[in-house]
């Protein structure tokens, strides 16, 4: 399996000036921008961490997703959460040749937390032996940084205050993540039931 991100967030989109609010850093010597470059890679690097960690995709964007086999033919659960729709669903052979499935075979089953991908008939189209089928998918909470919920909003700015603040620090563990942050995502975490079903 494999999942592509197909379009990234741009700078533009990124709450810096906030983050510098959050970070109480100094304004008006004529140095303001100085830190933007690293103040957004920060903010990059707690975004992603906090999506790993919750299974949510804070800004909206797309995807693809490839795999080798359906969890389920029934309905095959989607790796990322909220999902808005599928795009395509494309099968390619071993060899190398794709087939586009029409979108009158499948339809998406919206979740917060599983998003299922279903077959309009009885199971999904059969993935050729040896060849995977790729799915397009758009994803996410909100398009702009205001529309993501208000807590976890805070818990980048937490966490990415904590990555600035220890920039120089190369003790810490490699999963380190402050109780504060752990506190504010813990309702989003995607819930595992069962052992390991597909639907």
């Amino acid at each position: 399996m494999m999942l592509i991100e197909e379009t990234s967030v741009p700078d533009t989109a990124l709450p810096v000036d906030a983050f510098k609010g959050h970070l109480r850093l100094g304004s008006g010597f004529g140095t303001d921008s100085l830190q933007d470059e690293v103040l957004v890679g920060f903010l990059r690097a707690a975004l992603a961490a906090i999506e790993v960690r919750t299974g949510k995709v804070l800004m909206r964007r797309g995807f693809i997703w490839s795999l080798n086999a359906w969890r389920s033919p029934e309905g095959q659960v989607l790796p990322v959460a909220p999902v808005h729709g599928v795009s395509s669903v494309t099968l390619v052979s071993r060899g190398g040749i794709s087939t586009v499935i029409a979108a009158e075979r499948y339809w998406l089953e919206k979740d917060a937390q599983r998003p299922l991908l279903r077959p309009a008939d009885a199971v999904l189209p059969a993935i050729p032996k040896g060849g995977t089928v790729s799915i397009e998918m758009d994803a996410g909470l909100g398009t702009t940084w205001d529309q993501i919920p208000p807590d976890l909003r805070q818990a980048v700015f937490l966490l990415a205050a904590h990555y600035y603040e220890f920039r120089h620090e190369t003790s810490l563990s490699d999963g380190c993540m402050p109780f504060g942050v752990s506190s504010l995502i813990e309702r989003y975490k995607t819930m595992r039931i069962g052992f390991g079903a597909g639907t």
